[in-house]
């Protein structure tokens, strides 16, 4: 199993890169910050702090699945807003 540390990079890595597209798409468009762009950016930093808040919970009987679960809910959310962000460009 990875470790926790490596989860929390992964959360950190896969989000931070879609805001950075937020920033990129809204720059190759010469527009300023738009009503989606922030909506994403805000749907990652949610979903950051949800994810974090799993990875640090204590009570956890099956950290195994718990942890795997945490991984499928990432690639889940990110995948959506993905979506959102490919319908900015």
């Amino acid at each position: 199993m990875a470790s926790i540390k490596n989860l929390k990079k992964d959360i950190n890595n896969v989000l931070g890169d879609i805001i950075e597209g937020v920033y990129i798409v809204e720059e190759a468009n010469g527009v300023g910050p738009s009503k989606e762009g922030t909506a994403i950016i805000d749907g990652a930093i949610e979903t950051f702090d949800e994810l974090i808040a799993k990875v640090n919970q204590d009570d956890i009987e099956n950290k195994k699945a718990h942890f795997n679960g945490i991984r499928i809910e990432l690639e889940t959310k990110a995948n959506q807003l993905v979506d959102k962000l490919n319908s900015m460009a």
